[in-house]
């Protein structure tokens, strides 16, 4: 299966993850994500990101573009839909 790419251009770090976040939830487990990114920050948060929620960092993709994989889990921890950096608030 080809990668789903998503392309976050310039955009900082916390709207890639939003957009992230947002096209996880459309495929399937096991899908690999490449991500491109510019943001100086997305080398060091999106591991973290990835150990938050359970989602596999699989590390950077060689080629041109500043470009990082992650393999999309079964089961993985909700993170707030407009911070997400923290889990989603536990309630009903």
């Amino acid at each position: 299966m080809r990668p789903v790419v998503l392309d976050g251009g310039d955009r900082r770090c916390v709207l890639l993850l939003l957009e992230l976040r947002r096209l996880i939830t459309t495929v399937p487990a096991g899908t690999v994500v490449h991500l491109i990114a510019n943001d100086p920050a997305t080398p060091l948060d999106l591991p973290a990101w990835c150990h938050l929620t359970g989602h596999t960092y699989l590390g950077p993709v060689p080629g041109g573009q500043p470009t990082y994989a992650v393999r999309v889990a079964g089961t993985a921890v909700l993170t707030d839909l407009r911070s997400p950096w923290r889990p989603a608030p536990a309630g009903p």
